[in-house]
């Protein structure tokens, strides 16, 4: 089996060396270069064609964003960034990074060694089946001129993604006007990051964005974001949707888990959702899908073509969970279009 080629660009030359030693030091990977600077880095990705490349973002002369910005237009690399907990990841993720991985606050060898092998190996084996660019040939998703009044007979719509799904959550998310049923999200991501991307997301969209807490109302115009660490719950209460998190044991290999927010909206909101699974590696919310399917619930799974990772909602479909496959643009129209059926329904 071929080696996965990594390109390891960090300013600092000791954390430079330890990325190269633990990632060398898994079978599957081989580190063909490494560089100190984004200059080195575009020699080094002209010169060895590394499969990923791992990407710090303060760097000396030019910073890891603009250099990413330069350089996917010309010579798309799938790229894990390695950062600090800071808003500037985001950033990286626009410019076309598959994903992070928050860098380790510590000195101890030991414990960074542990770090590359149980979280940075895996992401740099899941970025090497991604597919890069497809963000930069997408089309500008125009706001639906769809506008809703009451009377359609959803409640809850529930997303579920992972690697590639901070772009993809945000591509739908603008797509929303403020009289959007109230939206629950689990996105695959640390603890500390989550709080900043719904930050992020806020500041970019019409609709109210916010990292959820236990007891904030599902409501109209509302997203609310599971945090890192916290499986997020639907329950009801008084007649209103609330949501509950609360730390746990990974379920489907996560927590967040997507498997657990779309089980207890199929369990508290039935037909009167809509689920939506998005781009990512793995099955994490492909059953959950299913129950809400079950359920009455109308299901969207992203397409394949438009998947950074065409994994969770691959596994969705194939076990007949997905009422809709859609491309990654399409999907907010598609929810607007399900919702305007739903309310012509509701007046007949």
């Amino acid at each position: 089996m071929r080696q996965i080629k990594v390109l390891v660009v960090d300013d600092s030359m000791v954390f430079r060396e330890l990325l190269a030693r633990g990632i060398n030091a898994d079978p599957a990977l081989t580190v063909v270069a490494t560089a100190g600077d984004p200059y080195e880095a575009r020699d080094a990705v002209l010169k060895y064609r590394p499969d990923v490349m791992t990407l710090d973002v303060e760097m000396p002369r030019m910073n890891g964003i603009e250099f990413l910005r330069r350089l996917m237009p010309q010579f798309p690399v799938r790229t894990v960034v390695i950062s600090s907990i800071g808003k500037s990841v985001f950033d990286a993720m626009e410019a076309g990074a598959v994903d992070f991985v928050s860098k380790p606050r510590t000195e101890s060898t030991e414990q960074i060694y542990s770090f590359i092998e149980k979280e940075l190996n895996t992401k740099i084996k899941i970025a090497s089946t991604a597919r890069v660019g497809y963000y930069k040939s997408m089309r500008p998703v125009a706001k639906v001129m769809n506008k809703l009044s009451t009377g359609y007979s959803k409640d809850i719509i529930a997303i579920g993604a992972s690697t590639g799904g901070t772009e993809a959550i945000a591509t739908i998310i603008q797509g929303f006007h403020k009289d959007i049923p109230g939206t629950v999200i689990v996105q695959h991501m640390p603890p500390g990051f989550t709080a900043m991307y719904a930050d992020h997301l806020n500041n970019r969209c019409e609709v109210y964005v916010k990292e959820a807490r236990t007891g904030d109302v599902v409501e109209r115009g509302k997203v609310l974001l599971a945090p890192g660490n916290c499986h997020m719950r639907v329950i009801k209460v008084d007649n209103e949707y609330r949501v509950e998190c609360k730390p746990g044991e990974k379920v489907s290999g996560h927590c967040p888990s997507v498997d657990v927010l779309l089980q207890s909206v199929a369990k508290t909101a039935g037909s009167r959702a809509i689920g939506v699974l998005l781009t990512g590696m793995g099955a994490d919310g492909a059953k959950g899908l299913l129950q809400m399917k079950n359920s009455g619930a109308t299901t969207i799974g992203q397409d394949e073509a438009s998947c950074v990772v065409y994994g969770m909602p691959k596994v969705a479909h194939e076990i007949g969970a997905v009422s809709y496959q859609v491309s990654l643009e399409n999907v907010s129209g598609k929810i607007y279009s399900i919702l305007n059926s739903s309310k012509e329904d509701v007046k007949r």
